[in-house]
């Protein structure tokens, strides 16, 4: 495998050149799909599914035995604005819960049969607060990214990434603001639960740091590293070693959401090897779904982010795959095909 990037140069030139899909295994998917005991596309998105995970594994059949669920956790400097509902020690303490089983995505881990790893980012340094300095220098945003890289298990087959850190919502609204322009207010939403005097003054910090850093930026990456947070920089770290193994990934919701936008607007096609898990209830993410062209498996009205909706869209993209290998043929089952 291609070395971690030691500085942003680095890293753009492994944008420019990501691996493609197994087009031979996509093929070969598509092919037997056409013979399964079914009428064409009755299992709908489950077919598309099933081709798109053939095509990133480079498998045929594709399957998921081996899945992973990430969470990334970073803390804010950002957050002394008075933009989250909660504290920045939360995250702290929600690490401690990660680790001791006690969160959802915890469970959703486990009804998957995955793995589950946090992953802390130096939780006792916040970013800068990106109102007054960028939120990291190069080479903590190179630290973190190479974290990222880092924490894929060996043997993953699918992977769900997600994250933990008070004030990330600003932080992805922030970026998507100066990734896809519109307005701030168009991109901010309420988090934890802001609302009211507190959703408007979040709205106005997102607008005060595109506006410093929207003219300074030097592309997407150096974007990603004035308006990001360390979890953000390491879900696309994960997100690009994920691409460099064959393993296709699960974007979970909105912060995840913009951290991947940067890598697409770095390079045309990086996202390919991905899938968006769901759409969340953050006005922002169904906002930016629409921008980057990715459509969600689940639409259940979830905001909690910390990877639980990539986790629990694992079981519908196993049960694409199961359906697709275990299913038999019209020849297998002796059942006549539609007339011609």
């Amino acid at each position: 495998m291609i070395e971690a990037p030691n500085d942003l140069n680095a890293l753009y030139a492994i944008l420019k050149d990501l691996p493609g899909p197994g087009e031979t295994a996509r093929a070969a998917t598509q092919a037997r799909e056409s013979t399964l005991t079914k009428p064409p596309g009755a299992l709908g998105r489950l077919e598309d599914i099933a081709a798109w995970l053939a095509a990133w594994q480079d498998l045929a059949p594709p399957a998921v035995r081996a899945p992973a669920v990430l969470v990334f956790a970073g803390n804010h400097g950002v957050a002394a604005q008075g933009v989250s509902a909660f504290p920045p020690e939360v995250t702290v303490q929600m690490v401690a819960n990660f680790n001791a089983g006690g969160a959802a995505v915890n469970q959703l881990s486990l009804d998957a049969g995955a793995t589950f790893k946090v992953v802390p980012l130096d939780l006792d340094q916040p970013t800068a607060d990106f109102t007054h300095q960028p939120a990291m220098r190069e080479d903590a945003f190179i630290a973190a990214f190479n974290i990222g890289w880092s924490a894929l298990p060996d043997g993953c087959d699918l992977l769900a990434v997600g994250e933990m850190g008070i004030a990330n919502t600003t932080a992805a609204a922030a970026l998507s603001h100066a990734l896809f322009g519109g307005l701030a207010q168009d991109w901010t939403g309420p988090g934890t639960g802001v609302a009211g005097a507190a959703l408007t003054l979040k709205a106005d910090v997102v607008d005060r740091a595109v506006t410093l850093h929207g003219p300074k930026a030097t592309g997407p990456m150096d974007m990603l590293r004035r308006l990001g947070g360390r979890e953000l920089v390491a879900m696309a770290g994960a997100i690009v070693a994920a691409r460099m193994r064959r393993v296709p990934v699960l974007l979970d919701g909105y912060v995840c959401g913009a951290a991947a936008a940067a890598l697409a607007h770095a390079a045309p096609g990086a996202l390919d090897h991905t899938m968006a898990a769901h759409v969340s209830a953050e006005p922002g993410h169904q906002r930016l779904l629409d921008a980057l062209g990715l459509k969600p498996i689940l639409d259940l009205n979830m905001r909690l982010g910390e990877a639980s909706g990539a986790a629990l869209a694992i079981n519908i993209v196993r049960a694409a795959a199961a359906c697709h290998a275990g299913m038999a043929t019209f020849a297998d089952a002796g059942i006549s095909e539609k007339d011609a």
